[in-house]
């Protein structure tokens, strides 16, 4: 057993040093020469993880449960396979056996606490972290998976506190020091500019820490009305994340373009059938628009259950041109042209099946990723009884809203104000292009006529999307329901109207927007 544990350790070694291909020949043969050390199944699950085989990861890691069937590590790691995979229905039956279990090691905890909030049961995660954290009473990190989980559960205050540890056990968590700032509205006598200044000179390597850093001291200073300091942070700090990235935004362009000329009226008439089901609701458009309060309002309602930002549209669809592909290499325009002659009502049933969330019982759900305005052909053929709901805002205060968000891991053309711009018009494009071949698949609703006349509209809303009128759905801050976009705090708040118009106090800084919409004629005067 020695020489297996030597063999395991070799396999963590070669992998520390980048050496993938030695990392998998050792973990080959101490797979091969000691079949039964569950542990070495586990470091090859690990190690499969590691470099994207979530199937191979699967198999490997229920090698180890067939030679230790109560080993609770064992069983978080194939949790966290079946995660990787999709496969929720498996997901769920393993997470409820991990509840099962005697939970010892803050390892174990903190893991189920992050399958429990992937399956969107945050509250229920809460108790795992806590323990972790008592477990663990030194490690920042688990103070900071309570902070972000409170967050999106509107406790703020529990927020802060645990923010506030993390960054005093782990002061070089700069993410924590972005999110504790975005907790509350900032004052003159409770801020933390002068700390976040004092952290930028002492001098942060990474971009990604320098970027998190001036995004909150952007955010701080636009709380204490010094509008000029605070877009000097953010233009620093979309600069910073901007060096992190290989984007083109040209390529971008292109496909939007592509998907405008390949989906045109006639071809539209001419893909196959979709399915009759009417349980998604498609909430879509630019970030920063208001599509999280639109999908706020609807989640409040008995009827429907708010499901997040789903990729699943995207990835059911490609699963299928690559499928129509059969193994040959396409480009973009490829793809796309392609994704005409798959199987609708195919792609509507898995969909569905993917999409719809594992715990509820609601006939509708809602999709609010943004980034669905590039399908709306797709979606209207595939579910064409599925409602879209278009959410608009002012183009200058879109552009304002999202270049000063910094996102996780989405939206690469928002650290640039004239990449940014140049976007917008593609997607203006593309939006009226559908409204053109498409005429009453979408309602349109207005972010600014949201806020300002709210029953109104929230009932206009409520009647496309065939619900009967419920009150409660004015009330849509006080909904104890999660929420893990960039507005999850003013969604906890009452509808309020100082958002409109806020890109005046930076009218001088993003002229380059301001040109570049003119000349599309978006917008004229300034």
């Amino acid at each position: 057993m020695n020489s297996a544990a030597n063999l395991e350790a070799q396999v963590w070694a070669h992998l520390e040093r980048g050496d993938a291909r030695a990392a998998i020949n050792a973990c080959e043969r101490l797979n091969r020469e000691h079949p039964d050390f569950a542990s070495g199944w586990h470091t090859a699950s690990q190690l499969a993880l590691k470099l994207g085989n979530s199937q191979m990861a699967l198999d490997a890691i229920r090698q180890a449960r067939r030679i230790q069937p109560d080993n609770a590590v064992w069983a978080l790691q194939e949790a966290r396979c079946l995660s990787r995979l999709g496969l929720t229905k498996e997901l769920v039956a393993a997470v409820q056996e991990l509840e099962n279990e005697n939970l010892e090691t803050a390892y174990e905890n903190a893991g189920l606490g992050l399958l429990l909030t992937e399956l969107g049961r945050r509250a229920d995660a809460l108790q795992y972290y806590r323990q972790a954290a008592h477990l663990e009473p030194e490690n920042a990190r688990h103070y900071y998976n309570l902070g972000s989980l409170q967050r999106t559960l509107g406790d703020f205050e529990g927020a802060e506190k645990n923010f506030k540890k993390t960054i005093e056990l782990n002061p070089v968590d700069y993410e924590a020091w972005k999110l504790r700032s975005e907790l509350k509205r900032q004052s003159a006598d409770d801020n933390h500019v002068a700390e976040l200044e004092a952290l930028l000179e002492e001098g942060i390597e990474d971009n990604k820490g320098a970027a998190n850093v001036c995004y909150a001291l952007a955010k701080e200073l636009e709380d204490l009305g010094e509008a000029d300091r605070s877009f000097a942070y953010l233009e620093r700090g979309a600069s910073a994340r901007r060096r992190q990235m290989q984007y083109e935004l040209k390529r971008d362009l292109d496909t939007i373009s592509t998907i405008r000329r390949v989906f045109s009226k006639e071809q539209l008439a001419n893909l196959g059938p979709g399915i009759d089901n009417d349980e998604p609701i498609f909430v879509l458009g630019m970030p920063r628009t208001g599509t999280t309060l639109v999908e706020r309002i609807l989640g409040c309602h008995s009827d429907v259950q708010a499901a997040g930002e789903l990729p699943n549209f995207a990835v059911e669809m490609m699963k299928l041109v690559r499928a129509q592909a059969a193994g040959r290499k396409m480009t973009r325009d490829g793809m796309v042209e392609l994704s005409t002659e798959i199987d609708y009502a195919r792609l509507g049933r898995a969909y569905v099946d993917s999409a719809r969330p594992a715990a509820t019982t609601a006939k509708h759900f809602v999709d609010k990723l943004p980034l669905n305005y590039l399908y709306v052909g797709m979606i209207q053929q595939a579910l064409p009884n599925a409602k879209i709901v278009h959410v608009q805002r002012d183009p200058m205060d879109t552009c304002y809203a999202v270049f000063k968000a910094l996102f996780i891991d989405a939206y690469p053309f928002s650290y640039d104000l004239e990449e940014m711009a140049q976007y917008y018009v593609a997607y203006h494009e593309l939006m009226t292009h559908w409204q053109a071949v498409l005429p009453g698949a979408m309602l349109a609703v207005r972010y600014e006529d949201l806020v300002t006349d709210f029953e109104v509209e929230s009932r206009r809303l409520l009647d496309y999307c065939n619900l009967e009128w419920q009150p409660d759905v004015l009330d849509f801050h006080a909904s104890s329901e999660a929420s893990t976009t960039a507005s999850t705090v003013q969604v906890r708040q009452r509808v309020y109207t100082s958002s409109v118009g806020r890109w005046r106090d930076y009218e001088q800084q993003l002229q380059p927007v301001a040109e570049i919409l003119r000349e599309a004629g978006i917008v004229t005067e300034t």
